[in-house]
């Protein structure tokens, strides 16, 4: 079994993150907030299932205040599950959240920088320590009412998310990333709190292994040790939104780094709770698995004999142990087998070695979909949207498609897709290619097909050209 990493405790509400405790589990709800019945019910179902914190979307001041009402209902009716706010744009929103909530999220990408353009500015060393300052002038009022209130903070980084100042200054790098979190952390230091737990999410595995890693070496250099959140963004749904899942965070897993987890499915929430279990109880076994994975390397392949007791089990562990490998490209080639549980033909193995092999951005052998897990934020049918956009595109293999509930990590988590599908408000739609926005605002109901005619009509004109 691997050695955790030793970091600081986060106390929220009535449990602790970090230290000796145990790796806690949480999801993220899809309700209205400004729906109480319907997201306490949710909340208890998250809980219910073994979740151990409830974050819900706070967009606006309504749906912050209404989080005291979500809280005093689930405390009457017997739940003390620690509830978080998760807040973007609106920095007077976290102000309010953490007077109700036992944690708030705040996003630096956006919580006093503009939503994310893809703009390059340019900032003198002046100008830019300026910016900073703005920063501050904001978030120290926010810690003390977090101090009075003993509310913890998630600082929450999104690679699709980050500012147009730090992708100018840094680029789409681990180290602009990084730094997009310690400028906030350094504040909270210098202000002496401290129940502070850190994530910094990608849809990209190799992305967020890289920057997790580079965020604790940082993090150790300036003497910091807070716990952290581990998640792969966008990873989808079934299968393949299972397998990114363990093999990004699992890579983490087997080398002692994450306090707190969440798988991120385009499913009900309650459904990635027992994925994200699976992994926590699975890291002695793919530690151990990973090093002998590592030793039996030969010809750039690894081979991996496993047995489960199930077929999602088997490709968890697989996913979770062989992930680290194959980001570090340690090998770009994989043969799995069965020693004796679950059943799976040679087909199976091999279907399953590929997607493995795709969620480490090594091999693309089918259609790759970035899919949020939705949120309070989402205005439309997201399973529904992604079994007819995948119905109609499954067979087109290397084709990269985004399809997201809204604008928060949209156009930036998505920006290496070739199409994307984002929420736009209540039943409209956006479709990008690439980067740029081509249709806007487009009715719900028309706007899958309209993504079709627009991917099919980008590939008659190059397959004419």
């Amino acid at each position: 079994m691997s050695i955790r990493r030793t970091s600081s405790v986060c106390h929220v509400g009535n449990i602790a993150i970090g230290g000796d405790n145990p790796i806690r589990i949480q999801s993220m709800a899809t309700t209205d907030t400004n729906d109480t019945e319907a997201s306490v019910a949710q909340a208890k179902r998250i809980i219910d299932a073994g979740g151990e914190l409830v974050r819900f979307t706070t967009q606006g001041s309504r749906e912050a205040e209404n989080m005291k009402n979500i809280s005093a209902r689930l405390k009457a009716d017997g739940y003390s599950t620690p509830l978080v706010a998760d807040v973007h744009f609106t920095a007077h929103t976290a102000d309010i959240a953490a007077q109700y909530c036992e944690k708030v999220r705040i996003n630096p990408g956006n919580y006093v920088d503009p939503g994310r353009t893809f703009k390059h500015l340019e900032y003198t060393d002046e100008e830019y320590a300026a910016e900073l300052e703005k920063i501050e002038k904001k978030l120290v009022p926010f810690i003390n009412i977090c101090k009075e209130h003993h509310t913890a903070v998630r600082i929450g980084v999104n690679h699709g998310s980050l500012s147009d100042r730090i992708m100018s200054r840094y680029g789409d790098t681990p180290e602009g990333i990084v730094e997009s979190c310690m400028e906030f952390l350094r504040i909270f230091r210098r202000e002496q709190f401290n129940d502070v737990v850190i994530s910094i999410k990608a849809s990209n595995t190799v992305v967020m292994v890289t920057t997790v890693r580079l965020l604790v070496k940082t993090m150790d250099q300036e003497n910091m040790h807070y716990p952290l959140h581990l998640g792969v963004t966008e990873a989808g749904e079934g299968e393949d939104g299972r397998i990114k899942s363990a093999l990004g965070i699992g890579a983490l897993l087997t080398e002692g780094i994450g306090d707190t987890i969440r798988v991120s499915l385009s499913e009900e929430p309650e459904c990635e709770i027992p994925v994200a279990r699976k992994l926590v109880d699975l890291i002695p076994e793919c530690t151990r698995l990973r090093a002998e994975a590592e030793a039996s390397i030969q010809d750039d392949t690894i081979t991996l004999c496993l047995d489960a007791p199930d077929w999602e089990t088997y490709q968890l562990k697989a996913a979770m142990a062989v992930g680290a490998l194959l980001i570090d490209r340690k090998a770009t080639k994989l043969q799995l087998s069965v020693s004796q549980q679950p059943t799976a033909d040679s087909q199976m193995l091999t279907s399953l070695a590929d997607a493995i092999l795709q969620a480490a951005r090594i091999k693309f052998t089918k259609t790759e979909y970035i899919s949020c897990p939705g949120c309070g934020r989402t205005l439309y049918n997201l399973q529904e949207t992604i079994a007819k956009i995948k119905a109609a595109t499954k067979d087109l293999v290397g084709l990269k498609i985004g399809i997201m509930g809204c604008i928060v990590n949209g156009p930036g988590e998505m920006a290496d897709a070739d199409y994307g599908y984002v929420g736009a408000g209540r039943g409209k739609i956006s479709l990008y290619r690439a980067k740029e926005c081509v249709l806007k605002n487009i009715p719900e109901e028309e706007a899958v097909e309209r993504l079709l005619e627009l991917i099919h009509s980008d590939r008659s004109t190059n397959s004419t050209n």
